[in-house]
């Protein structure tokens, strides 16, 4: 049987505008806009200084691009609060919380691989709302809003109709720290391999998960993630057509205990196939915000 999610009732709340009348999920599109600018304008000098051993500096241009991020916000919204990767901040599942993280796929920018984006989210009491994923070096912007749909640009996308799993195309990147499952997601991905078309690893989650909405991969799924890696996911799967759970298959929310985004045939397919596996277990403790 397949996995039964009660629906999200529907928003009940108009998004939050500027006294211009811009909304948050267009004021959102325009902030990674400009934070995309930062990160291509230090581009051509990461890569060269991290190889002269200088790794701090990719870690600047994450502090420089979220604390422009950062003052965009609360240029337009003081009222709301603001839950960064760099800076932590304010309890995301509480109240207006702006998600963010200036760089997603730190090690790839720093590494000159042109594999990186900003992630902006906005939620309400912890309900993801809007979402934007910008690749800058790709000039993509995946984008949604509750009830608005799921974009690329200004296309309208949704997951992948593919049925059988020989033809599934998976992505994820194994994760790091105490509490990372490696050992666990190396042996699921030795246990279904065999079986999918191909997997891919590619050093972004949220691009990953954006990639899966937009139909260009069929299923990502990752041990544990941040809210501000999974939070623009959340919302662009939704209004994508697709599904999101944590690793026992209930609905992810931004403390997840890990990520399985797909359409519901590929997912119900996938919790059959590893449902004796190690990987799917429950997390011996609870993802703590200052994690890293």
């Amino acid at each position: 049987m397949g996995i039964k999610l009660k629906r999200r009732t529907k928003m009940k709340y108009q998004l939050p505008e500027t006294e211009s009348g811009k909304d948050v999920w267009q004021l959102a599109r325009e902030i990674s806009l400009s934070a995309g600018e930062i990160l291509l304008d230090w581009w051509p000098k990461a890569k060269e200084i991290s190889d002269q051993g200088q790794n701090d500096i990719v870690t600047n241009v994450d502090r420089e691009c979220e604390a422009h991020i950062r003052s965009a916000i609360q240029a337009n919204f003081p009222e709301h609060g603001i839950f960064g990767e760099e800076e932590k901040g304010d309890d995301p599942t509480t109240g207006w919380t702006w998600i963010i993280d200036p760089i997603d796929g730190t090690q790839n920018y720093a590494w000159g691989i042109p594999c990186f984006s900003t992630v902006i989210a906005i939620a309400k009491d912890g309900e993801v709302v809007a979402g934007v994923n910008f690749d800058p070096m790709n000039n993509e912007m995946f984008h949604a809003a509750r009830g608005k749909g799921a974009f690329l640009n200004e296309e309208k996308i949704q997951v992948s109709d593919i049925s059988k799993f020989e033809d599934v195309i998976l992505v994820t990147d194994p994760a790091y720290g105490p509490a990372s499952g490696t050992t666990d997601t190396l042996q699921m991905l030795r246990k279904i391999w065999p079986s999918l078309k191909t997997a891919r690893m590619i050093g972004s989650s949220a691009l990953s998960i954006s990639y899966v909405a937009a139909g260009r991969m069929d299923i990502f799924v990752h041990h544990r993630l941040q809210p501000y890696d999974q939070a623009a996911g959340m919302i662009l799967m939704e209004e994508a057509g697709g599904l999101m759970t944590d690793r026992q298959g209930n609905r992810a929310e931004l403390y997840s205990d890990g990520v399985i985004a797909s359409s519901s045939t590929i997912h119900q397919e996938f919790m059959e196939r590893t449902k004796h596996l190690q990987w799917r277990k429950p997390s011996s403790r609870a993802l703590n915000p200052r994690e890293r």
